[in-house]
């Protein structure tokens, strides 16, 4: 007698677990306007952080060439004779920037030219240089 045939129901709702539809959707909703947001600040860091590379060679070769102004009285237009790259120019690290001397009388200027997708993406820092006498151009490229 404890049991008729009838089956008892403890609730008349079946408890379900876990997400619905529309709460996955929602979630991938705000999960794509982030990313809208945040890559574009994303991409301008990694411009910047691979810009940051010339500067800190230029003014590395820099002091290599004051060096060997100390030494023999002359700059080179000659990057090997500075100890890195070819004749002509030396490619940075990371191959991001191309850099070259020009000697003109007892003066130098060391241009970095961006290469790539660097070249691409930072149009408005394609040339940085330094001169002998300390000069950078264009300034905005040498500010952090």
């Amino acid at each position: 007698m404890l049991n008729s045939g009838k089956s008892i129901s403890v609730s008349k709702w079946n408890v379900t677990r876990g997400f619905t539809l529309i709460e996955l959707m929602i979630t991938v909703a705000i999960m794509g306007i982030l990313a809208a947001v945040a890559y574009p600040s994303y991409s301008d860091f990694v411009v910047r952080s691979n810009r940051a590379e010339a500067p800190r060679e230029l003014v590395r070769l820099a002091n290599l060439q004051e060096q060997l102004f100390v030494d023999s009285r002359a700059y080179t237009a000659n990057v090997s004779e500075l100890g890195v790259g070819s004749a002509t120019e030396w490619e940075t690290p990371s191959g991001y920037y191309k850099i070259s001397s020009a000697v003109v009388n007892s003066t130098f200027t060391l241009t970095a030219t961006a290469q790539g997708t660097q070249a691409t993406q930072d149009a408005g820092c394609l040339n940085i240089t330094i001169t002998d006498t300390g000069k950078k151009l264009p300034i905005a490229c040498w500010e952090g």
